[in-house]
């Protein structure tokens, strides 16, 4: 198989340009990322989706940040509005992990109708005392072992619609006290205590297809943030046992320094597998893609993994699921 560029790149608006199309058609990226300025009818995804994989030369993932809460860029009228997950846990209580597996089952029907067949989540950072509000309420729990369960139970509901999970922000962004949209989050805790904390959900979540980056600092194991730090790379793949495909956080972001194509190929020198690169100029895009470059064969090797994980939709009554799930709710389904 030719290789895929080592890119998840997004788009500039409801349907391609000529340009991009071109670009596509040179780069062949891995896979693209939709957000709120690619997004207004059903039929409108629908084609934009089948434009980029035309586009890409094959059957591209086409990932989205469906979270619900804050982070979710289908809404209505077309979709449904959800709580913020850490809202929808509290609400379900001792049944929290059987309302997220309902809920996100729904989310995968919505996003599979579209031909999006894959989304940013579950979010197994660990909520604590100084997790910032960006965060926050994205969080599924304060106790890694909660995290893990109901993480499971997130990505179990994705799979179930076909719908393909990428676990983040690995090896973890929940002691972060800044967003990392907007500045670098520098973590004190001692190893020990990120291992038995941070770490786990992930470790507990090693078998899922993709995983995501944090931006953050771990000061008691390396200076440099997680995303372009091989000595946290080696973590997350020998100590926390993911051998999934390894993407960057969103490389736009200012918790980075450097030019965009500085961080696109540190970032893979660290060990990363591929750039997410989601906001920016077509001039911009093609930096990014030129720098990244094609995929490495061990990253090729994961991607072919990631596309042969892929599977059809389990048969689903969404009527019956959206009522057990406002029953185990006390009627707290929509945000």
């Amino acid at each position: 198989m030719t290789p895929f560029g080592a890119l998840i790149t997004g788009v500039d608006g409801l349907r391609l340009t000529a340009e991009e199309t071109a670009f596509f058609r040179e780069v062949r990226p891995f896979g693209f990322i939709l957000f709120a300025r690619n997004i207004d009818t059903p039929d409108q995804v629908r084609a934009l989706c089948a434009a980029l994989r035309e586009a890409a030369g094959h059957d591209a993932v086409i990932t989205i940040d469906q979270e619900g809460g804050r982070v979710q860029r289908l809404r209505a009228p077309h979709w449904r509005d959800w709580p913020a997950p850490l809202d929808h846990v509290a609400a379900a209580g001792a049944h929290a992990a059987e309302a997220m597996y309902l809920r996100y089952r729904i989310i995968a029907a919505e996003l599979a109708a579209l031909g999006i067949d894959s989304n940013c989540a579950p979010l197994v950072d660990v909520a604590g005392a100084e997790t910032h509000p960006f965060l926050r309420d994205r969080c599924y729990g304060a106790t890694a072992g909660q995290v893990a369960l109901i993480g499971r139970a997130v990505a179990d509901g994705l799979m179930a619609g076909g719908v393909l999970p990428v676990v983040k922000h690995i090896p973890g962004h929940g002691r972060a006290s800044a967003d990392s949209h907007h500045d670098l989050p520098c973590v004190t805790a001692p190893p020990a205590h990120l291992a038995e904390v941070d770490f786990a959900p992930f470790e507990a979540l090693a078998d899922l297809p993709m995983a995501m980056t944090a931006h953050v600092v771990y000061r008691a194991l390396d200076p440099r943030p997680a995303t372009l730090s091989p000595v946290i790379i080696e973590i997350i793949r020998r100590s926390i046992g993911f051998d999934g495909l390894l993407m960057t956080d969103d490389i736009g972001m200012n918790a980075l320094s450097g030019s965009l194509v500085e961080r696109a190929r540190d970032a893979l020198a660290a060990g990363c597998d591929v750039i997410l690169h989601c906001n920016g100029t077509l001039a911009e895009r093609q930096a990014v893609a030129e720098a990244a470059g094609a995929m490495r064969a061990a990253a090729q090797a994961r991607a072919e993994r990631v596309l042969a994980a892929r599977r059809s939709p389990d048969p689903v009554d969404i009527a019956g699921l959206s009522a057990q799930l406002e029953a185990l709710t006390g009627g707290q389904e929509h945000g």
